[in-house]
């Protein structure tokens, strides 16, 4: 994995481009989620729950996006720095600075591990 291939993941969520983020997963993927009842968040195992998980993002938010994306990669381990934004359901807009930590293997992302900053919600926009 490089850093080019971390740019065209990211570039795949900006497109809500599900076959383009599944194709640089691990047939034995494994996504955490920012948020959920366990202490790492939610756990998604499996191609086809990991692909349903990442699907959610859109439909929660379907204006979602991950902008001032900066890539990091050190051998097996890799790091996406961003600003998640959006709508939420009620109209309030989501602005908030997250982190992906990265497992490679085989020269695809093994785990995507999501954390994201807990901050309120802003105001609708009019």
């Amino acid at each position: 994995m490089t850093i080019a291939h971390l740019a065209q993941f990211s570039a795949a969520w900006n497109r809500h481009d599900i076959d383009g983020l599944m194709s640089l997963m691990c047939n034995d993927c494994v996504f955490q989620t920012a948020a959920g009842p366990d202490a790492c968040g939610t756990r998604h195992e499996g191609m086809d729950a990991v692909r349903a998980a990442f699907e959610s993002a859109w439909i929660n938010v379907p204006d979602a996006q991950w902008i001032n994306d900066r890539h990091f990669v050190d051998g097996d381990f890799g790091v996406s720095e961003w600003t998640f934004v959006g709508t939420a359901a009620d109209g309030s807009r989501i602005e908030t600075d997250g982190v992906d930590i990265f497992t490679f293997k085989d020269g695809k992302i093994q785990m995507k591990n999501a954390f994201r900053k807990n901050r309120p919600n802003l105001p609708a926009t009019q």
